[in-house]
């Protein structure tokens, strides 16, 4: 973190931290400087891993933890002549720190998302309600065709600040700035700085995901 705030003050490109991560710093949107960390290969594991624990094991566990569920987008713009917007359904969504005000989503490394948001540093993400069960089934259909399709029939709007779609009746919306990227494992972390935030007028309740499946809350 000591790297990126250095390169915050211009001293801004590559670096080698103490772990013998590459650091790499970069201007981006809104005065933002963006921070990509590459942590060291690892060699590949085969089940179970050194610490006895089998995928099963570990999915299993980890689906006992109730998370909320929220749709990441962003507008591609390298989609077609006029770009196309991009969406994503994601648990690994959490709220990192107040000030500055930061949030994190982990998506696949090498997924469509991961690359839009690796080329695109101005994305958002809904929150989703109890009513939202089909729109999270959607958009998490792996080998689906165009992003453009699904959308079609999904209420929302352009975000202000990010162009990136908001649902029009999410629980809540954010639209966000990507300040750092960091490989973990088979996923990349991406912290972004809200710079818009929305409460739109509803009571319903979250769309929580536990043991495998969605679910509502009470």
């Amino acid at each position: 973190m000591s790297q990126c705030e250095s390169a915050r003050s211009r001293d801004v490109g590559r670096r080698r931290s103490r772990t013998g991560s590459l650091v790499r710093c970069t201007p981006g949107a809104w005065g933002v400087t963006v921070c990509a960390v590459s942590l060291p290969a690892r060699e590949h594991r085969t089940v179970p891993h050194s610490g006895g624990v089998s995928d099963e094991e570990f999915r299993g566990a980890l689906s006992r933890l109730a998370a909320g569920v929220v749709l990441v987008t962003a507008h591609d713009d390298e989609d077609g002549p006029h770009g196309a917007p991009a969406g994503m359904t994601a648990t690994a969504f959490m709220s990192v720190s107040l000030d500055p005000p930061l949030v994190l989503v982990g998506v696949r490394t090498g997924s469509r998302m991961d690359e839009v948001l690796e080329r695109r540093p101005l994305w958002a993400a809904s929150l989703l309600g109890d009513s939202h069960r089909a729109t999270a089934g959607r958009f998490a259909m792996k080998g689906r065709l165009s992003d453009r399709l699904v959308f079609r029939d999904v209420p929302h709007r352009l975000g202000e600040v990010t162009g990136a779609p908001l649902l029009t009746d999410a629980l809540a919306t954010v639209e966000c700035a990507t300040e750092q990227r960091v490989a973990a494992g088979d996923h990349t972390l991406v912290i972004g700085r809200v710079l818009a935030a929305e409460l739109p007028a509803t009571g319903a309740g979250p769309l929580l995901y536990y043991r495998s499946s969605y679910r509502s809350l009470g």
